[in-house]
């Protein structure tokens, strides 16, 4: 089964000229881990965008679970999205007042699938995650904003894995982590990824994490328009 499928996909951004992404075809298979790998400035997270329906390409489709998300409305993109992907952001993006068990929660607030691929409790299933991710018991219950930056960052992923989403998109999670912390965090995620069956995008300029992953994709490879720049 293909979890997604880009075609003849071209993205500008509003008054520029130039073409940020041009891409023939690229597809992932369902349960896939690509590591996505691109210099600063070439468009992995545009993509991410593109991907996740944030943003619309002036031309070409892309599919997720067989359908294009291009023909959707935008109140219909944010549907899909919030049934069928989680996102882990560089930045966490965790409500720093809300406690950390009610940020894992929140894809169920906004999902009644998700709610329901949680299991009978939800808030079970988010104490388990965060119980497999090794965050102690204490702090799931203080607001995000009062946790260290590897416990926010493990409450973000818990929060992106809840509710088995289908595809799992990743964007830079561990820029602010040192070797070590990476590691952990890095087995954990393909380790719960893997066990939801996620298709895992994960998009980083750093190629040293690149090993763990089922295939590693450069950007300038599928992006035409960076084929042309270098020639």
């Amino acid at each position: 089964m293909t979890a997604l499928r880009i075609t003849d996909l071209v993205f500008r951004w509003p008054r520029q000229a130039e073409i940020c992404l041009d891409i023939a075809r690229f597809d992932l298979a369902a349960g896939e881990r690509v590591f996505l790998h691109g210099a600063s400035g070439s468009g992995k997270s545009t993509l991410l965008g593109l991907l996740g329906g944030v943003a619309l390409p002036q031309q070409g489709r892309i599919e997720l679970l067989g359908t294009d998300i291009t023909r959707l409305s935008s109140r219909a993109r944010d549907r899909f999205r919030a049934d069928h992907i989680g996102f882990l952001f560089q930045q966490f993006n965790l409500l720093p007042w809300l406690p950390a068990i009610d940020n894992v929660l929140l894809p169920c607030t906004f999902s009644a699938r998700r709610r329901e691929r949680a299991g009978a409790d939800p808030r079970a299933e988010a104490e388990r995650m965060l119980r497999h991710l090794d965050l102690d018991t204490a702090s799931w219950r203080k607001p995000a904003g009062e946790l260290s930056v590897g416990q926010q960052q493990r409450v973000a992923a818990a929060r992106a894995l809840i509710g088995r989403p289908e595809i799992l998109i990743s964007d830079e999670p561990t820029s602010a982590l040192d070797a070590e912390r990476q590691q952990v965090f890095i087995d954990l995620l393909l380790q719960e990824s893997a066990a939801v069956g996620a298709t895992l995008v994960f998009v980083s300029h750093d190629r040293r994490l690149a090993g763990h992953f089922d295939r590693v994709v450069a950007l300038d490879e599928i992006n035409r328009t960076a084929q042309e720049v270098a020639a």
